[in-house]
């Protein structure tokens, strides 16, 4: 009986354990996501101070990362998670580098938004960014939902929504490779566009890379370098097997 007891109560702690981590990421991911939203608010309305603010910020997110890197490695060390647990552990630790690296991606454009705003203003006010900008944070979103809901359909879904990104990103950046040649007045404001939009769609990488992870706790299925619609396919068929 006092070895029941003391299993159950090992199992509980250990349910603590992993509840406390789930936690933690979903706190860095809604971190990331406002920072995201304040650099693209900075970068749109030309305010120069919220820039500089967001990029002084991104310590948090590295903080973040480092103290649920630690958190993971105690209860690998001590707790010898296996099967389900075991895959959680190991996705945590790949989702926070991700989401840090999304951190690295705000600061960079949260920089530039701060350097823009103290020149003259462009008449249509960045507008090739905003749908880019909604589209790479709807997708941070919808990849931490599914993070927390542990929720493999909207996980495909978002990250078949990469496409969009990687689509708008190309189109943008012919854009302005055509503005630069017809008129080298627009080189530098050219070059600055392209550089924010090719954060923009690292970050909708990153948060593919948060989608891939999920599937993998759910199904079990490591699914990175490979085409979606195969792996979509493979989910079904398993499904239907029951």
């Amino acid at each position: 009986m006092e070895a029941a007891d003391l299993s159950h109560h090992t199992s509980r702690r250990f349910n603590e354990d992993l509840e406390r981590v789930r936690a933690k990421v979903l706190a860095m991911g809604g971190f990331v996501e406002e920072q995201l939203g304040r650099a693209l608010t900075a970068l749109e309305d030309g305010n120069s101070e919220l820039g500089k603010a967001v990029a002084t910020q991104d310590y948090k997110v590295n903080g973040m990362e480092v103290s649920i890197d630690e958190e993971c490695s105690r209860i690998l060390a001590t707790r010898a998670p296996a099967a389900g647990d075991l895959r959680l552990i190991v996705a945590t630790i790949k989702t926070i580098t991700d989401l840090e690296r999304v951190g690295d991606e705000c600061e960079k454009i949260a920089l530039i938004a701060a350097r823009l705003a103290t020149e003259e203003r462009p008449a249509g006010q960045y507008r090739e960014i905003k749908h880019i900008g909604r589209a790479a944070k709807g997708m941070v979103h919808d990849a931490l939902n599914a993070f927390a809901r542990l929720d493999a359909e909207l996980a495909m879904r978002t990250a078949r929504s990469d496409r969009i990104v990687d689509e708008e990103y190309e189109s943008i950046q012919r854009q302005c490779i055509t503005f630069m040649m017809e008129d080298p007045r627009m080189i530098r404001r050219a070059l600055d566009v392209m550089w924010v939009v090719r954060s923009l769609e690292r970050i909708g990488d990153h948060a593919k890379n948060v989608c891939e992870y999920v599937i993998y706790m759910v199904h079990g299925k490591d699914i990175r370098h490979r085409s979606l619609e195969r792996v979509e396919l493979e989910l079904k068929n398993q499904n239907a097997r029951g």
